[in-house]
């Protein structure tokens, strides 16, 4: 039986979970995994991708098999155009659906904490065990021991995306990066690692605003990587089509920011606000008696993110309406790119009041005061259940030109989606989710799978 074979049977094994139900106790099913391939409701992806990968036909074997299956919810989580990108390319569908299969019947009981398996596709997956469950790689299991009579199937959140290994030690040349001064820190750390496993080249990452990253993406063509903390516009899109090389700009989040409005310590009269309230401190309310009697009639001392911010874009969005003018109208207002700047100017007066990422609350916890907004404090749990306010993504754009020209900066977005998750909180940021990073993973190896076949 030729390794071809081998494979295709194997991918096939992942059509079983149609067969199993999504909810409660396990039983063994009858017949061989593909006996049950077809009954059950909730993986139509799953059998999609199959079928585009050509390998419905394929006969299975004796196994035994273990597939780790994800649902359609996981699938959706990758987006419609990732999605057709894998439908279209056989190849990567194939990377994708062999790395979810492994050789031979692996039960919950077998699965240790540390532990690696190695999946048909001959990459591994570390499998990490606690008492909140089983985790594959970035998946959870959600449902495990689903019996056939030739395997078993765990059922999985996340589409698993299988990178190649990346080595920092056998890549150089430079790396050039610019953007939003609140992705800037979280990239640093991760520079810091590559470097620190032996990246023999050069490197910048200049905190110049997301727009500023933007600019030097898309008009003047020289930067590898955007940092960003909103998503790219569409005359920014169209200002890297026009270049003399077009660049496609790829969108890869990274992390959760939950934005931080702050006071000075020595402030003893506020601790929460409304959005509203926070419209009229950052526009037309000259005193804090203006927004609450409650508050002293004393000027309100006002730092901001520079308008090439894209904590500046954020916060407008969300607390005027996209609607700039009441905020840089706004009197005794001093606005500045270096959010330092900022922490510095609320720290000097019991009246100062700035807005910037959360990492930089983080770092001057003891001198800055953070305001619950809406009675919501920001923390892991609110923004993990999309109860902060104003929490918000974080991105890093590239091109897929670029990404495949340097090798170097392919390896560096590999080594940040495969590592930020166990960074991002050290930083002051909040993780991603299972499936944008999944997404993010996707978009890189369609990426350099379209750049292996040009």
């Amino acid at each position: 039986m030729n390794n071809r074979f081998v494979v295709k049977m194997l991918v096939l094994a992942l059509i079983v979970v149609l067969t199993a139900p999504m909810f409660g106790t396990a039983s063994a099913q009858d017949g061989t995994i593909v006996d049950v391939a077809s009954n059950t409701e909730g993986f139509s992806t799953l059998v999609a991708a199959v079928q585009a990968a050509g390998l419905v036909e394929t006969l299975s074997g004796e196994g035994p098999f273990t597939v780790f299956a994800p649902t359609d919810e996981a699938f959706a989580a990758l987006g419609e155009d990732v999605i057709a990108a894998a439908l279209a390319d056989p190849d990567l569908l194939t990377a994708i659906l062999t790395y979810h299969v492994v050789s031979g019947a692996v039960m919950s009981t077998d699965l240790s904490d540390g532990m690696e398996v190695e999946t048909v596709n001959g990459e591994l997956l570390f499998v990490q065990v606690d008492d909140m469950g089983v985790q594959v790689g970035d998946a959870n299991v959600v449902q495990a021991d689903i019996e056939a009579s030739n395997g078993v199937i765990h059922v999985i959140d996340t589409v698993l995306i299988p990178l190649p290994p990346v080595d920092p030690a056998m890549l150089s040349g430079d790396l050039i990066i610019a953007g939003s001064s609140t992705v800037g820190p979280l990239t640093e750390a991760m520079l810091g690692l590559f470097d620190d496993l032996g990246f023999a080249g050069n490197f910048s990452n200049d905190q110049i605003g997301s727009g500023g990253g933007f600019e030097r993406l898309c008009v003047a063509g020289d930067i590898d990587i955007s940092n960003a903390s909103r998503p790219i516009r569409e005359e920014e899109v169209a200002n890297c089509a026009a270049l003399p090389t077009p660049r496609v700009p790829l969108e890869f989040r990274v992390g959760t920011d939950a934005l931080a409005v702050v006071v000075s310590t020595a402030n003893d009269f506020i601790t929460d606000v409304t959005l509203e309230e926070l419209a009229l401190i950052f526009s037309t309310a000259e005193t804090w008696a203006d927004v609450n009697p409650d508050w002293p009639a004393e000027p309100i001392l006002r730092y901001i993110p520079g308008t090439d911010s894209g904590t500046f874009d954020y916060f407008v969005e969300e607390v005027f309406d996209e609607n700039a003018e009441p905020i840089l109208a706004a009197s005794n207002t001093q606005l500045s790119e270096d959010d330092n700047v900022l922490v510095q100017g609320v720290e000097g007066s019991p009246f100062a009041i700035a807005f910037f990422g959360y990492a930089y609350y983080a770092e001057e916890a003891d001198r800055l005061k953070i305001l619950n907004i809406e009675g919501v404090e920001p923390s892991f749990e609110s923004v993990e259940a999309a109860e902060y306010p104003l929490a918000r993504p974080l991105f890093i754009y590239s091109d897929a030109a670029v990404i495949n020209e340097k090798p170097q900066v392919a390896g560096f977005i590999n080594f940040y989606l495969s590592n930020v998750q166990d960074v991002i909180e050290e930083v002051g940021y909040f993780p991603a989710s299972s499936g944008a990073i999944a997404r993010a993973k996707a978009l890189l190896a369609a990426s350099l799978s379209m750049g292996m076949m040009e």
